[in-house]
Formats: C-alpha cells, sequence, structure tokens
C-alpha cells in the first residue's frame, strides 16, 4: 500500500461546480486559510484566469489582491493555478508574450503551480505552454490531460499521450482531468496501471467529478493501481457535480491500507467551516450523484447541464431537453468529437439547443462554433464532417472573423489604456471591460475574514438600516450586543 497525497480543489473548481463560481469571496476564503495551510494538502488547487474575472465582475474584488493575501495566510502549501490553452480571461487568443506576461505576475503574486491543460490534449501546445509557465517562474508543472470517451479514445490512445508529454521533460507530474466524471472503477483498473506503464517516473494525478456517482469509487482503485495524488473537496463543496468529499476519501484509503498524511482535527476544522458557510449563505450542500448513464453518450459536465435545464425551464420548453441531449451527441460526432471540457462543452451544448429550437440545424451558428471550426482552438482528434464543415466555413460570418485583427501586442495595449496602471491592473483592463473593472477598484479593498454564525444578525441589521423611522436599534444575545442610533 502506498501514501497517498490530497490536493484540495474547495476554493475553486468545487466553488465552480457546486456554486457557479461565485459562492466564495476573499474574506471567506481567508478566514480558513491558516487551517487549510495545516492540513498537509499536497496543494490548493486556487484559481484559473476564469475565477479571477468571476472575482472582478460578481465580487468587485481584486483577485490579485485575493491571490497576495491568501499566500499571506498559508505560506506552506502551494498554491495552483490552472491554465486553458492560450487564453487569460478573454477567450480571444493571445499571443505568447501576453501569456508569460500573465504567468509571471501570477508568480510574483503568489502562485507556485501550474496546471497546463489544452481542450485538445494537443501535445505541442502543452509543451509549449510548460516552457512559458517554467519560464516565468513555475516550481511545479503538471500535464492536464483531459479524459473523454469517442471511437479514437483508448486505453491505448491516452498511454500514447502520456508517454510525450512524460518524454518531453517539461512536467514533473502528470494528472487524468475527468471533467465529465466518467471514469468507472472498472475503467480506473485498466487506464491508470497503462499510464503508469509509460510514464516512468512521473507522478500521476487523479482528478473526477460525482457527476454519476462513479468518482469516489474510481478513486480507491486509481490508488490501488498507482495514482499518488487526488484532487476532492470539503463536503459542502464535493459530490453532485464536484469531486469526492475528503473525509470519506481518506477513511477509505486509509481502510484500505493506504496511508493519507494529513492532520485530521484541520481536516475535520475546515469541513465544519464550509458547512456551516454553505448553511448560512443558501448554498447547496453537496449530495452524491445518482447514476445516469446516458452521461456516457452526451457527456455534458454538470455545471453546463444545470445552465442548459435552466435555460429551457424559464423558457417552458423544458419537455426539449431528451431531444437536446441527443442532439449533443450527434453535434459532437459531426465537429470530431471534441472533449467535452470548457469552451467545448458550452459550444456544443448550445449548437445542439439551437438546432433543436429552430426549424433546420445549424440555421444559427454562434461565434465561437465558428471559430471552433475555422481552427482557432485548434485541430480534433477526428475529422469533422464535411458538409457541416464546408457550410460553417462558407458562410459570411466565418468570413468576417477570419479577418478580424488580432490581439495587439503589449506595448500597443499599454499605450492604448494607459501606462500609469500596475502590470496586475492592466492586465485586467487587457482582458475585461472597463466598467468591471473600474467598480472594481471604487469597491476598495475586500474583506479580511468572515464568521458564519454572524450572517443572519448581520442580515437582520441590513435590513433594519433600509427601515424609515427607526431611530435606534438594539439587538442582544449571550456573547454578542450590537447597538445602532442615529437621527431617524
Amino acid at each position: 500500500m502506498s501514501d497517498i497525497k490530497l490536493i484540495d480543489c474547495t476554493l475553486r473548481d468545487g466553488n465552480q461546480s457546486k456554486w457557479g463560481a461565485t459562492g466564495l469571496d476573499t474574506g471567506m476564503m481567508l478566514q480558513i486559510a491558516p487551517v487549510m495551510d495545516r492540513v498537509g494538502f499536497d496543494s490548493i488547487d486556487f484559481t484559473t484566469s476564469t475565477h479571477m474575472a468571476v472575482a472582478v465582475r460578481f465580487k468587485q474584488e481584486d483577485p490579485w489582491e485575493r491571490l497576495r493575501l491568501f499566500r499571506e495566510a498559508a505560506p506552506n502549501t502551494p498554491l495552483s493555478f490552472l491554465t486553458t490553452g492560450m487564453r487569460f480571461i478573454s477567450w480571444e487568443t493571445a499571443s505568447e508574450e501576453l501569456m508569460e506576461f500573465s504567468f509571471r505576475l501570477l508568480v510574483n503574486n503568489g502562485i507556485d503551480r501550474f496546471a497546463v491543460m489544452d481542450p485538445m490534449n494537443n501535445i505541442a501546445n502543452m509543451t509549449n505552454m510548460a516552457g512559458l509557465t517554467r519560464k516565468a517562474g513555475g516550481t511545479q508543472i503538471v500535464a492536464a490531460l483531459t479524459f473523454t470517451l469517442s471511437p479514437l479514445h483508448d486505453d491505448a490512445h491516452w498511454a500514447e499521450g502520456a508517454k510525450a508529454l512524460a518524454n518531453s521533460g517539461k512536467f514533473d507530474r502528470i494528472y487524468v482531468k475527468d471533467p465529465g466524471g466518467l471514469i468507472s472503477p472498472e475503467r480506473a483498473r485498466s487506464l491508470i496501471p497503462a499510464l503508469m506503464a509509460v510514464v516512468g517516473d512521473t507522478p500521476l494525478e487523479v482528478h473526477s467529478h460525482c457527476t454519476i456517482g462513479l468518482a469516489p469509487f474510481a478513486y480507491l482503485d486509481a490508488a490501488d493501481a498507482g495514482a499518488g495524488y487526488l484532487h476532492t473537496c470539503a463536503s459542502s463543496a464535493a459530490n453532485g457535480t464536484s469531486r469526492p468529499a475528503q473525509l470519506p476519501v481518506i477513511a477509505n484509503l486509509r481502510d484500505m491500507g493506504h496511508t493519507v498524511d494529513v492532520d485530521d482535527d484541520a481536516v475535520a476544522e475546515m469541513d465544519a467551516y464550509f458547512t456551516a458557510l454553505a448553511r448560512a449563505e443558501g448554498l447547496m450542500h453537496g449530495t452524491p450523484g445518482e447514476f445516469d448513464r446516458s452521461y456516457f453518450h452526451h457527456q455534458i459536465p454538470g455545471g453546463v447541464m444545470g445552465t442548459l435545464k435552466r435555460q429551457l425551464r424559464e423558457t417552458k420548453r423544458e419537455h426539449l431537453v431528451p431531444k437536446v441531449l441527443e442532439e449533443v451527441a450527434r453535434v459532437r460526432a459531426e465537429l470530431g468529437y471534441p472533449i467535452m471540457v470548457t469552451p467545448f462543452s458550452q459550444l456544443v451544448a448550445t449548437q445542439a439547443l439551437l438546432n433543436v429550437t429552430a426549424e433546420e440545424r445549424y440555421q444559427t451558428v454562434p461565434d465561437e462554433v465558428t471559430r471552433y471550426v475555422l481552427g482557432r482552438f485548434g485541430t480534433p482528434a477526428m475529422p469533422m464532417d464535411a458538409n457541416i464543415e464546408d457550410r460553417i466555413k462558407s458562410s459570411k460570418r466565418a468570413q468576417e472573423i477570419e479577418s478580424e485583427p488580432k490581439m495587439a501586442p503589449l506595448s500597443e495595449l499599454r499605450a492604448k489604456i494607459g501606462k500609469h496602471y500596475s502590470d496586475e491592473e492592466f492586465l485586467l483592463r487587457a482582458t475585461m471591460p472597463a466598467d468591471q473593472v473600474d467598480a472594481m477598484v471604487s469597491a476598495g479593498p475586500a474583506r479580511r475574514g468572515y464568521d458564519p454564525g454572524s450572517k443572519p444578525v448581520m442580515d437582520l441589521v441590513k435590513e433594519l438600516t433600509k427601515r424609515k423611522g427607526l431611530s435606534h436599534v438594539k439587538i442582544e444575545r449571550p456573547g454578542l450586543k450590537i447597538e445602532l442610533g442615529g437621527s431617524a
């Protein structure tokens, strides 16, 4: 039996999978940071450029400040950033110059580890990105090999990719990223040994979602097969469309004879904190997902599935869900079996929805689907349907997109945006709407802490202060006294 290390995903992927990436703010993270630092996690999956944009757009909080403060509060645990191809916040393809600039700022502000993902698992792109992150100062570079099911993607295919990544010498580890939660225990027992046989001494991580209830079981088989690192979450941000929960994973691994060297008291304190937080904020607590075999066909990740159902429900067309899911499988095949991960899962689902609700299939094609067909995201693993490809490429909109200018060099962006901003604020302004960054700046520093127990009282105070005619408010309970006075 082996020593299994845990990578915590609560703050980033758990928050995204369960709470739309908006459930946690800076104060909530800082409050629990010292406890998380005591747990003994191998690393903390902290942020992506998308999450940084969410901090600005929805919380009016500076994501650079958040990163710096958390680094100070948890100095002993590496913080991880997930790259998602040649882009930073904007979906526009960025230059190597901008990406290296972004990575250097991330390192300067507290990121130690980079998980390098390419939505098409393009090995050349991944090794190039690894070079950029290493040059920027990243101390641990991990290749995220994104799992999917298709006629092409058998164990031999994955082993070939893992071998190329390991042999490149660019990566410290490889992790199997399973966004759809599609790896069954049986597949883990064949896939993990196939990968271990070709990666040599390169350690292997496993990251899966509980969308159809398989991940907690697959993790145990993966550990037995040699995977030394597992991605988990605190229980309130786990299960459902998120990762397996830490407490049962730890208990089950130990029961099987594996060692999990963590501070159990800190794990319990962290879990209790997020449970209380979820309750106070009205956030969905993680519950195990039901097995749904249809996911093997459409492979839509849980977050995209929730958005799709909400859109149909709001337009009183929820009865179309089965037809849309059937169309998803068809569209995915026509587009060359893209991996159902951001942004491709959103593109395929949107196109399928439009095909079902329009008079004619592909009558309306979103710009991002057109960009995909034009090759802006790379070359699909399998050929696209020739008729669909030709129809989209020959459209007027495709010609307009082809003529769009590329992202300007940093020097031009600096001149356009202004040279008086810090590097960090400049990068936000180069990739986000100016009014959103202005609102973040106007909001000032984020709060530094959070108490789930005080939430009901603070909500009451907030509501009372809205009442006209009240000149004095006094709230008392054991250990708490709040008194507000002033003119009506």
